[in-house]
């Protein structure tokens, strides 16, 4: 006798899974595999809106692989959010004195009391180059899920 009432994920369930998100070349960003399963509720930000599209609809004890384009993912690289910040509004908007390096991703106040970071991609005398893309824009990604329980 089989159970046809396996619970599938919707958008407000709780579920216990392992998951993985690599790059295309297989390297891993996140993994809980191997370790610890995650316990999340959907739709409360713990995973990105994209990873939950993905997971709405599957049932209890599915083990699943995606490929996810960069628009499918955190999106296509825009040119237009590297940009030139001045140093004057580098230091009245990240931490003060720091030292920053190439490479280092700098959190700014934004208007309004929000932040955003970017990545710093070259220093100069009178200003920074920050790359304001998500870091994973315009990369395909791995999505796997092993979904252990979903209530």
């Amino acid at each position: 006798m089989s159970d046809t009432n396996v619970p599938v994920v919707t958008e407000t369930a709780y579920l216990t899974l392992h998951y993985r998100l690599a790059r295309a070349d297989g390297t891993d960003l996140v993994t809980t595999f191997g370790s610890t399963p995650a316990t999340l509720m959907l739709g409360q930000g713990q995973l990105a809106p994209f990873l939950e599209e993905r997971l709405l609809g599957m049932a209890e004890g599915t083990h699943a692989t995606f490929e996810l384009s960069a628009a499918d993912g955190f999106g296509e690289r825009n040119p237009e959010l590297i940009q030139l910040v001045s140093k004057k509004t580098l230091e009245e908007n990240s931490v003060p004195d720091a030292d920053y390096q190439v490479g280092d991703l700098v959190d700014f106040a934004a208007p309004g009391g929000g932040r955003f970071a970017g990545v710093l991609r070259e220093l100069r005398d009178d200003a920074a180059l920050f790359d304001f893309n998500h870091p994973l824009a315009g990369q395909t990604l791995k999505f796997e899920v092993q979904l252990i329980s979903v209530l």
